[in-house]
């Protein structure tokens, strides 16, 4: 049960931001920049980083949420899984293994954050920007899944809601939009 009256036909983050809609504008503008911008990271592969830190911080909405948005961008649902449970033998680029071991560390501190590791991801192909945004990315992942959680936000188990989610994050992105999670109420 939430800490905060939340609309409970929008669990997660996505009641949250309903909740303040002030603070929810420059959280959202900041996630669609960072996730949906211009980069030459995929938008796959910077929804995996969102799903490696969510997973580190144990936050089942957000890794669940960002899992279903990542399946859907890679067309596939091992690379997910593999990232996060068996990141050795993913199916990324060692650039992106790199990136990803960058994330897992900012998740944990970000003073983990070797030059060793950041050497290793530029010998890999790893642009100056591609890691800024990579430790941009899980440092306000890693804010999200405190949100979520420390709210004792609505988490639901089911499936199908994720990906309906995933839906909305792929059409539609991280901005405000009228109607935005209709799709979500449509078992109400």
């Amino acid at each position: 049960m939430p800490h905060i009256p939340l609309d409970e036909n929008l669990p997660g983050i996505t009641g949250l931001l309903n909740y303040r809609l002030d603070t929810a504008l420059p959280i959202r503008q900041l996630t669609q920049i960072l996730l949906r911008g211009e980069s030459t990271l995929t938008e796959g592969e910077r929804e995996l980083i969102a799903t490696v830190v969510s997973n580190g911080n144990q936050c089942r909405f957000c890794t669940n949420a960002h899992t279903a948005a990542a399946n859907v961008l890679l067309g596939e649902t091992e690379t997910a899984e593999k990232v996060k449970n068996d990141p050795d033998n993913a199916p990324v680029s060692q650039k992106m293994k790199y990136l990803l071991e960058i994330a897992r560390q900012t998740q944990i501190n970000g003073k983990n954050v070797t030059p060793q590791l950041i050497e290793q991801a530029r010998a890999a192909g790893a642009t100056d920007l591609e890691i800024h945004d990579t430790v941009l990315i899980a440092a306000l992942f890693s804010l999200y899944n405190r949100y979520v959680d420390g709210l004792a936000s609505v988490t639901p188990t089911d499936p199908d809601f994720y990906n309906r989610l995933a839906g909305i994050l792929k059409t539609s992105g991280y901005l405000p939009s009228a109607n935005r999670y209709a799709a979500l109420k449509a078992d109400e």
